[in-house]
């Protein structure tokens, strides 16, 4: 660059700039930069193209315009096709070659048509995948004990949430990463808030994420493809309620488990005490009652089992009795001594004539000299 034709005007020097193509260039640039560090700009997408799965290029028209779009495929979050209504933030730009173009930023989808169209592409791609599938969905904790939670503190899900998981349970730690629930921001910082639950050296028990109602704008974020992966590969369960119940999200599909609402996350994520209460009281009363079904069912059994014993150690003994009797009928009809008392003698001594004999009756021991022995 230099300068040339230096004239006065109006009593001021004025010197003439000439540029070289390079520099006139960089000056536009620089100008673009000063005057527009980015610019949303809302058109519908033509020609859209990927080069060797790096740069995207397409062009954003309306009815009377038109302006080349060029980014990088690492930048784009949202899938496109041609027709489909958007909104860029871009940097404005003047190539080598003297084309102006629009080098972006970031990508939203505007309009309910465009932003269907573009769940819709989204959603088959993850699910060709596999990414919905039941199979890698994992079960909640039955009780978690800490909780990580991703929302906006100042949203009125976030409330909703709180008083109810409070009602049912209480007395959880409850962690809270604040992001932004909507807005080109939203999905980053839900990324980075996942990244460090699933980073801390005692990582949470269930990680959730949690926003209200809104337009499928309001809820766009929720469908970015990164954040979508991101929640794919939590290692920590994750548990996803946006929106109303009618309003579903790819982060919803994605999640290993689906709540219609925050509330309902709520409800999912810890059982309600009262009903605990209740359910073991009504265990307890059962048990007490199996308890004193069995217990008497022993009893009755026991009565009847000793009634049997009772009755056959009764026969036993009497016919042990009679055994007794008939032993000591014998014993008695057996006994000298009773011989003795019926008038009978016993003689004890050798029989040869005039050796001595002992005569024993029942009442007298008599000594005898044998003096004749006959055969009978």
């Amino acid at each position: 660059m230099y300068f040339i034709n230096e004239r006065s005007q109006d009593g001021v020097v004025v010197t003439d700039q000439i540029f070289s193509v390079s520099d006139f260039l960089g000056v536009l640039n620089q100008t673009f930069e000063m005057a527009f560090p980015v610019v949303y700009v809302e058109g519908e997408v033509s020609g859209f193209k990927v080069n060797q799965g790096k740069w995207v290029f397409f062009d954003l028209k309306d009815e009377s315009g038109t302006v080349n779009c060029f980014m990088s495929v690492y930048q784009l979050r949202v899938p496109l096709e041609d027709g489909m209504r958007v909104v860029v933030a871009a940097n404005p730009k003047v190539t080598a070659w003297g084309k102006f173009s629009l080098t972006v930023q970031q990508i939203r989808l505007s309009g309910e048509g465009s932003i269907k169209k573009g769940f819709e592409l989204l959603k088959a791609k993850l699910d060709k995948e596999g990414l919905f599938a039941p199979e890698r969905k994992r079960m909640l904790p039955e009780l978690p004990r800490r909780v990580g939670v991703i929302t906006s503190t100042q949203a009125a899900g976030y409330a909703d949430f709180v008083k109810i998981l409070n009602s049912r349970w209480g007395g959880l730690d409850v962690q809270v990463a604040h992001t932004q629930v909507q807005g080109d921001a939203a999905p980053d910082q839900m990324i980075r808030a996942l990244r460090y639950f699933n980073e801390q050296a005692e990582p949470v028990d269930v990680i959730v994420l949690i926003r209200g109602g809104g337009s499928a704008d309001d809820l766009a974020g929720y469908n970015d493809e990164k954040l979508v992966r991101e929640i794919a590969a939590s290692r920590i369960p994750t548990l996803v309620g946006v929106g109303h119940e009618v309003d579903t999200s790819l982060a919803d599909m994605v999640a290993d488990v689906r709540a219609a609402t925050p509330s309902n996350a709520a409800q999912l994520l810890v059982p309600d005490k009262r009903e605990i209460i209740a359910s073991a009281r009504e265990r307890v009363r059962t048990m007490a009652s199996v308890a004193e079904r069995s217990i008497t069912m022993v009893l009755a059994e026991t009565r009847d089992w000793l009634g049997d014993a009772l009755a056959l150690t009764s026969e036993r003994i009497e016919r042990m009795q009679e055994a007794n009797r008939r032993q000591l009928q014998a014993l008695r009809a057996y006994d000298p001594r009773a011989v003795l008392r019926r008038g009978y003698a016993l003689v004890r001594g050798e029989v040869t004539i005039g050796g001595p004999l002992e005569i024993e009756t029942n009442t007298a021991l008599i000594t005898a000299e044998v003096t004749h022995v006959s055969k009978k």
